[in-house]
């Protein structure tokens, strides 16, 4: 009789499955169906996955917003390697529109839920910051409408803006923070060994999508095209948002996934952080690992995390990739003297010779890295400055360190695990904020959706009244 009913309540649970998909399979399902797309019908997939990403933002968001942020997830981290996947057969997209897709899926619950965005119910500790930055945007947007420039003006604003919609939308569910960041954690763990395996892959041989991505884009931090020349960037749009994102999802995984072989299975993502090249968010990593090793819920998870990176990196030496890693570890001992280093100081006395050192600002720009005699714009710091202006740029930079310190003093107050791995992360984001664009795309969903996560809303009234600073 037991056998009978365990079959019936299988079967039930299956009705249920088919009848209502999790947002996460609908959007791993949207996936494999563009990219097979692509394959037959060439650039017809573009549309096509545009629509459906917006489809499975509703209705994500209409699951929960647990359920949706595991599908934001699964989009952004696996859009770009069904981009390049594209690109193969249907020719190079400069525009990079089907890197939209997951913008348009985080666009969705604003829209659901504009009413409660634009009334005063809408209230937490980390609203004035979400919208200090978010005016200094819009500045930013009107300076390249003034100057005629609509398609940056336009891009800019999606990139930039919609993060912040979406991080108003997660505070607007009053969901507590904790299941999202569990949510989050769940999602990572599936994620992440398929991005390291694929990335160990690539260095190793890359396959024809990303020689030919590569060589169009004029991106020039990738390395080369080449077997064992490649930085690693996976399935992701780069080696920095490879990293940013398994950086983050590291942490995320380390301190609230208990199961042994949940750790086992981020070894791979582990290794192809490794092969990235990209030192920022090794110190993120660093950062959030040693801030984890001040607080006793987390003690012992951090050192047995910083004991486990030391194996993978000691392991490394044994690999035919072993010198090239030590060798990028070797010039973080070289501070000033490091040429990255150097590049990014002239960009600051390149900006403050100008005529009018930047004082207003230039809106939003499309630079060409590849065109000769071009800057790069790196770091929060100098894209402020150029975007906003001296004044108002620096507005923007403080209201982003308003953010993270409420998300880093927060751990202070409610020591759960929870609440001590957002202040990790936000840690991270600060060593990475004078080196990456912290508030644009997939970096942007990061960094709003859980440094805006101030725990005030997991503690005693007592606590809560201490942190926003009510009587």
């Amino acid at each position: 009789m037991t056998a009978v009913r365990q079959v019936g309540d299988d079967t039930a649970r299956l009705s249920r499955l088919i009848e209502r998909p999790p947002a996460w399979m609908m959007a791993a399902t949207l996936l494999v169906a563009t990219a097979g797309i692509g394959l037959v019908a060439g650039s017809v997939a573009r549309p096509i996955f545009l629509t459906c990403c917006l489809v499975v933002g509703f209705v994500a968001w209409r699951q929960s917003p647990q359920a949706h942020l595991k599908a934001l997830i699964t989009l952004f981290c696996f859009a770009p390697l069904v981009r390049r996947i594209i690109d193969l057969h249907a020719g190079y997209d400069t525009n990079g529109i089907t890197l939209v897709g997951p913008l348009l899926t985080m666009a969705a619950p604003a829209l659901l839920t504009f009413s409660d965005l634009t009334s005063d119910r809408l209230k937490h500790p980390q609203l004035g910051p979400v919208l200090t930055v978010g005016a200094t945007i819009v500045y930013a947007v009107a300076l390249s409408l003034f100057q005629g420039d609509w398609i940056n003006a336009a891009s800019g604003a999606v990139k930039t803006l919609t993060p912040l919609a979406y991080a108003a939308a997660l505070m607007s569910t009053r969901v507590p923070p904790d299941k999202l960041i569990q949510a989050a954690a769940s999602s990572f763990v599936v994620v992440l060994p398929i991005m390291g395996l694929y990335g160990i892959y690539q260095y190793i041989d890359p396959p024809e999508w990303d020689r030919l991505w590569m060589m169009s884009a004029t991106i020039l931090s990738a390395g080369q095209p080449v077997p064992y020349g490649v930085r690693t960037f996976s399935v992701l749009n780069g080696p920095a948002s490879f990293a940013t994102f398994t950086a983050a999802g590291l942490l995320l995984v380390l301190f609230l996934r208990r199961s042994p072989w949940s750790l086992a299975l981020m070894l791979p993502a582990a290794i192809a952080l490794l092969l990235s090249m990209y030192r920022t968010a090794w110190v993120a990593l660093a950062a959030g690992i040693v801030f984890c090793l001040f607080f006793r819920a987390t003690r012992d998870r951090a050192a047995i995390s910083l004991a486990g990176v030391a194996a993978v990196v000691a392991g490394t030496i044994f690999t035919p990739f072993g010198d090239v890693i030590l060798d990028r570890l070797s010039t973080l001992a070289q501070g000033a003297g490091d040429g990255s280093v150097r590049e990014r100081l002239e960009q600051f006395t390149a900006m403050w010779m100008r005529p009018d050192s930047g004082l207003i600002g230039s809106g939003f720009e499309n630079v060409d890295v590849g065109t000769a005699g071009s800057m790069a714009i790196d770091g929060m710091l100098m894209t402020c400055w150029i975007t906003m202006g001296l004044a108002v740029g620096m507005i923007c930079i403080g209201a982003l360190l308003w953010a993270i310190g409420n998300a880093i003093a927060a751990a202070t107050y409610d020591r759960r695990e929870t609440t001590i791995v957002i202040g990790a992360l936000a840690l991270g984001v600060l060593t990475q904020l004078p080196l990456a664009n912290i508030i644009s795309g997939e970096l942007g969903f990061l960094f709003w959706t859980f440094v805006i996560m101030f725990p005030a809303t997991l503690a005693p009234e007592p606590v809560r009244r201490r942190a926003t600073g009510v009587p």
